[in-house]
C-alpha cells in the first residue's frame, strides 16, 4: 500500500485553491445579496474538493495510460508514472473519490430539497454526475476529451458557470445575468492556470498526441492566449463592480493587478517549458487571493 505522503502528493494540493476560489466567489455574491447559507457553502466546498482530487487522480492515471507521462514529461513526476502508487491502487482511489463526490453532492441537494422544485433538483443531480464523468474522462479512457483540446472549455464551464453559478443559485434560488460576470472571471482564471500547465507540457503533450491549445497554436500564440484569458477575467470582474459600485473600497482587488501583470511578463519571458512550473502554483494562489480581496471589497463596504 502506498505511503500517505505519496497519496497527498498525488492529490496535487496546489490545484485546490482554484476549487476554493470558485466557491468563495459564490459565497461572497450570495452574502452581498443577503442570502448566504453557511451549511450549503461548506458542503459545496467539500463536494468541490472531492471532485478536484478525483480529477487529479484520474489525470495521474489517464496521462500515464495514454503516454503523456513518459520520459519527456517536464513537470513534477506523477504517482503512477514513478511507481510509488500502483495502477490497481489508483483505480481504487478513483472509485472511492467518485463515490465521495456523489455522496457529498446528494447531501448538498438534500440540504436544499425544500427550497427548490424537483425538476431543478434533478437538473443539479445531472450536472453533478456530469462533473464526475468529466473529471474521469479528461485524460482517462479511450477517447479522453483533454487530448482533443477541449480541456479549456471544460475548466471554464465547471470552475465558472457550474461552481460559482451553481453554488450561488443553491443559496439564493435565482441566477441573474450580472452574477455570471464574476463567475466567468473565475472560469477564465482557472483556464489560465490550465494553460500554464499546457505550456509547460507542450513538448511531451505533442509527442503523446495530446492536442492542447498550446500544442495546436504554438508556444508564442499560447502565451497571447494566456493574456486574453487573464485580461478577460479582469474585465468581467470590473464590469460587475461598475454595475454594483457603492464605495471606493469595492476596488480593493485592483491592488493585485501588478501581481498579475508580473505573472504575464514572466510567462512571456520564460522560454524553457520546464521553468514555467512555479507559475502554475503562483497563478492558482493569486486567483484565490484575487477572489478574497474582490469579495471583501464588494461585501463589507
Amino acid at each position: 500500500m502506498a505511503a500517505l505522503s505519496h497519496w497527498i502528493s498525488a492529490f496535487r494540493l496546489r490545484t485546490l485553491p482554484l476549487a476554493l476560489s470558485s466557491i468563495c466567489m459564490a459565497g461572497f455574491l450570495a452574502y452581498q445579496h443577503q442570502a448566504y447559507n453557511g451549511y450549503v457553502f461548506v458542503t459545496c466546498i467539500v463536494t468541490t474538493l472531492f471532485l478536484q482530487i478525483l480529477s487529479n487522480l484520474a489525470n495521474d492515471y489517464g496521462d500515464f495510460m495514454n503516454g503523456a507521462d513518459g520520459e519527456h514529461r517536464v513537470g513534477p513526476q506523477r504517482a503512477v508514472q514513478s511507481g510509488v502508487i500502483r495502477i490497481s491502487e489508483m483505480r481504487i482511489a478513483i472509485a472511492l473519490f467518485s463515490l465521495l463526490s456523489f455522496i457529498a453532492g446528494i447531501y448538498l441537494l438534500y440540504q436544499v430539497r425544500s427550497l427548490l422544485s424537483w425538476h431543478v433538483l434533478v437538473g443539479f443531480l445531472s450536472v453533478g454526475i456530469l462533473a464526475i464523468v468529466a473529471a474521469l474522462t479528461y485524460t482517462a479512457g479511450k477517447k479522453p476529451y483533454g487530448y482533443a483540446g477541449l480541456g479549456d472549455i471544460s475548466v471554464f464551464l465547471f470552475f465558472g458557470f457550474v461552481a460559482v453559478g451553481g453554488t450561488y443559485f443553491l443559496q439564493v434560488g435565482i441566477l441573474t445575468s450580472d452574477v455570471l460576470l464574476p463567475a466567468f472571471s473565475c472560469g477564465l482564471l482557472s483556464t489560465a492556470v490550465l494553460n500554464v500547465n499546457n505550456l509547460r507540457d507542450i513538448d511531451a503533450d505533442a509527442l503523446a498526441g495530446k492536442k492542447s491549445i498550446p500544442v495546436r497554436i504554438g508556444p508564442i500564440w499560447g502565451r497571447y492566449y494566456h493574456v486574453i484569458l487573464i485580461a478577460s477575467a479582469w474585465v468581467c470582474a470590473t464590469i460587475y463592480v461598475y454595475v454594483h459600485y457603492t464605495s471606493p473600497f469595492n476596488l480593493l482587488y485592483l491592488c493585485l493587478l501588478p501581481l498579475f501583470i508580473r505573472h504575464i511578463y514572466m510567462v512571456f519571458k520564460t522560454k524553457e517549458p520546464r521553468l514555467l512550473d512555479p507559475f502554475l502554483k503562483q497563478l492558482a494562489l493569486s486567483t484565490l487571493v484575487f477572489v478574497l480581496t474582490y469579495g471583501i471589497g464588494i461585501v463589507y463596504f
